[in-house]
């Protein structure tokens, strides 16, 4: 057992085949499938991953997909500091001070 009901877990499902998509979208997007993930609280009693599940999102729907993570996170950012932009602010409030200095 991978997950347990009231887990919070990711899911993921294929909304639309290929073949089903709509016909006025880009030919390079008709050729994938629509793909979604969500996240919700396990309502099975138990699964693994991989296992049809439904869970039951933060806001309250129920939806059934394939168990891929138990508490999910975030593990994007922003990347690395870039240090000529650490001061633009500070510079932009001192042009502005200026300028306004200026329009009086």
């Amino acid at each position: 057992m991978d997950a347990k009901r009231g887990d919070w877990v990711r899911i993921h499902n294929i909304v639309l085949e290929v073949g089903q998509r709509a016909t006025n979208i880009p030919e390079d997007t008709q050729n994938v499938p629509l793909e979604m993930w969500d996240k919700g609280f396990l309502l099975d009693e138990e699964a693994r991953f991989g296992d049809k599940v439904k869970v039951e999102t933060y806001i309250g729907r129920t939806i059934e997909g394939t168990l891929i993570e138990v508490n999910p996170y975030y593990k994007h950012d922003f990347g690395k500091s870039v240090p000529e932009l650490l001061y633009i602010g500070r510079q932009a409030k001192e042009l502005l001070a200026e300028d306004g200095e200026n329009n009086d």
